[in-house]
């Protein structure tokens, strides 16, 4: 369970792509801000994921991560050049397999790989396309299985990619989107797997090529063209569209803080992470990321490349949990009775990174890190103390 959303500049405050996910995984699944340095590598080398091998490029990119802490993948993130990627669990009439690259695989390798969000999209359709999806996607129930679809945006566009099993589809957002764990791209897309509608018929999903409707014909099951505003999808769609050209990081973050509809989720499932990226064309994109449990309880804490300087973990896999991890201190904790706080300490720290945008021009490139490596590290201070 997650819920994933982006507004493109047209619909945002100052012009800039806004993208946001809460991450809904199992309550106690830590999860870590993790980094992974650019890096080059020798021909032939390969990448081991979590649970395949496949051959490795010669350069990828420098990512920060949002990294349950036993897989090699990662539920969001974003790279050096201001690709953000989330993922969703999705059903299809496709099968489940129990090998392959998880989702959260094709998304740290679009994000190393990819320079633009449309780079991105090809590389996890062509690693999709050869060497498909599959696996447990928890640490402890291997037959938790899914299918995945994408929200994949940089500073100019964003698409969404769906997919069941080695098929696929794509949707370039026009203004606001948003997913949460179904299968949502209507009639033909504007890109699609060759063949992919041929193949509903021959299987009987749909009469003909004018039936086709990707979002009814692989769910099989009749889908309202209004989500419910009591959904999660529903929901996330409305406050997008009824805040278009008012959409700032802030309002992102109340966004994922929603409970009515459980957007910030509570319970077996749960958010255990966050991230709001600020992805501004010319100057540089500002990322946020809780690096705990439950937005409502967390300070979203700024990050910019590069991150030198700002609180994060090596990337993973790990191979044990280590109780000393924040995360876990978190999670322990649960300050539900300092939210005041809590907000008072962000809204600290937004105002400061906004006034260090508007002064931007004015100041060195090095004045304006030495600023955010300030307030990324005044902000991970100030989360540890609310819970001591």
């Amino acid at each position: 369970m997650c819920d994933t959303l982006v507004a493109l500049g047209n619909s945002t405050h100052d012009g800039s792509v806004i993208f946001g996910k809460n991450s809904d995984r199992p309550w106690n699944e830590v999860q870590l801000i993790t980094y992974s340095p650019r890096s080059n590598f020798s021909r032939g080398e390969e990448i081991t994921c979590t649970y395949i091998s496949i051959p490795q490029v010669s350069e990828t990119a420098a990512v920060i991560l949002s990294q349950p802490w036993w897989m090699w993948g990662a539920e969001m993130g974003v790279n050096e050049y201001g690709v953000a990627i989330g993922n969703e669990a999705v059903y299809t009439h496709e099968p489940l397999r129990n090998i392959g690259l998880l989702g959260m695989d094709l998304l740290r390798l679009g994000l190393e790989r990819g320079k633009t969000a449309k780079d991105a999209l090809d590389v996890i359709i062509s690693l999709l396309e050869k060497f498909g999806q599959g696996g447990g996607c928890a640490y402890d129930d291997p037959n938790w299985l899914y299918h995945n679809s994408f929200i994949i945006a940089d500073p100019k566009e964003a698409f969404i990619l769906e997919t069941a099993d080695k098929w696929w589809i794509v949707e370039k957002v026009k203004n606001v989107r948003s997913i949460s764990n179904s299968i949502t791209i209507r009639g033909k897309g504007d890109l699609r797997k060759n063949g992919i509608i041929q193949y509903a018929i021959d299987k009987n999903y749909c009469k003909d090529d004018d039936e086709f409707d990707f979002a009814v014909t692989f769910s099989g099951e009749p889908i309202s063209p209004t989500p419910s505003p009591y959904s999660r999808e529903g929901k996330s769609t409305i406050l997008l569209n009824n805040n278009k050209g008012k959409i700032t990081p802030k309002l992102m973050m109340e966004f994922l803080r929603e409970h009515q509809a459980g957007i910030c989720m509570h319970g077996g499932s749960e958010s255990t992470g966050s991230q709001i990226s600020h992805l501004r064309k010319v100057k540089k994109s500002i990322h946020w990321f809780t690096g705990t449990t439950l937005p409502c309880i967390s300070i979203y804490k700024p990050y910019a490349f590069p991150i030198q300087g700002q609180k994060y973990y090596n990337s993973g896999p790990y191979t044990m949990i280590n109780p000393d991890w924040f995360w876990c201190k978190h999670t322990s904790a649960k300050p539900v009775n300092k939210k005041t706080e809590l907000q008072v300490i962000e809204n600290s720290i937004i105002t400061q990174v906004n006034d260090l945008i508007v002064q931007e021009d004015k100041i060195s490139e090095e004045k304006f890190m030495e600023k955010i490596n300030l307030l990324n590290l005044e902000s991970w201070n100030k989360s540890c103390v609310l819970i001591n």
